[in-house]
Formats: structure tokens, sequence, C-alpha cells
């Protein structure tokens, strides 16, 4: 969804808006793609660091014992210098998240891991054979077809 150099830029402007800790800002970016995506945290903790020892930026005061990070001077000034990278960037993620909104969730979402539950159940039992595999395919090709055409 991001590359690293993407994440150190749209974790720039995160923290540019108000200091947050590393939870804050995987929760922040799930929540500007409606769900879509979340960096693990494997990519955003080691980013955090790295940033942090390039200096751009520093760790403030936070309540118990998350570190709640800043952007320093010389991270503004990246920040600033690669501004259109990071709005692009910002801009991918909102639209993903108003895609999301519009047609991800509630009764579609629900009817999609309905399917994979059934699915996955039914070629499971015992009398399962290559001809229940076939049929299956055959209907989510019809339903598909049907889909398309709405």
């Amino acid at each position: 969804m991001v590359d690293g150099g993407e994440l150190r830029l749209l974790i720039l402007k995160l923290l540019s808006d108000t200091p947050r800790h590393g939870y804050d800002l995987i929760r922040e970016i799930e929540d500007l793609t409606g769900g879509a995506y979340a960096p693990s945290p494997g990519m955003v903790y080691p980013t955090l660091s790295l940033m942090q020892d390039l200096g751009l930026i520093v760790e403030t005061e936070s309540e118990g014992t998350r570190k709640a990070f800043s952007v320093t001077e010389a991270g503004a000034a990246e920040l600033e210098k690669d501004a259109d990278t990071a709005d692009a960037v910002l801009a991918r993620l909102s639209e993903i998240g108003e895609t999301q909104e519009r047609v991800g969730g509630g009764p579609v979402k629900r009817a999609m891991e309905n399917l994979h539950q059934v699915l996955r159940s039914r070629m499971m039992q015992d009398d399962a054979t290559k001809d229940t595999a076939f049929d299956a395919a055959a209907i989510l090709d019809e339903a598909a077809q049907r889909i398309e055409r709405l």
C-alpha cells in the first residue's frame, strides 16, 4: 500500500498535526483507509526508530509507557521538501477510505464473509468431490457475471 519512503513522509505528516505514539499512527492510517490497510507494527516502529536516529522526530513527554513523537525542525524541512509526495500519499489513502466507506462495508462485507465460511465448510465435508468444487465454481462464476451487470 505504501513503500518505506512514503510511510516515513506519511508519519511526518501525521506527526506534524499532533504528537503521537506508534499505535496511534497505525490506527490513524487504518482510519484513513476505512480499515482497508493498517501498517504492521514491524513497519511502523522500525521506521520511527530510524526517523529518530536521523533527527527527523523526537520523543516527547507522554502518559504511560508508550513513546510519543513529534516532528523536529529537520523533519519539518524534509516534509516541506517532499510535501507534494506526502499530500499524494495522504490523498491516495483517503480515496481508498472513501471507496471502502461507499462500497466495502455493511451488507457486502457480511455476504463475502458468509460466502467464505459456507464454501470452506462445504468443501471440507467428507462427501465433497471434484464435481462439488466445479459446481461451486460455476455458481460463483454466475454470481460474478450477475454482479458485473449491476
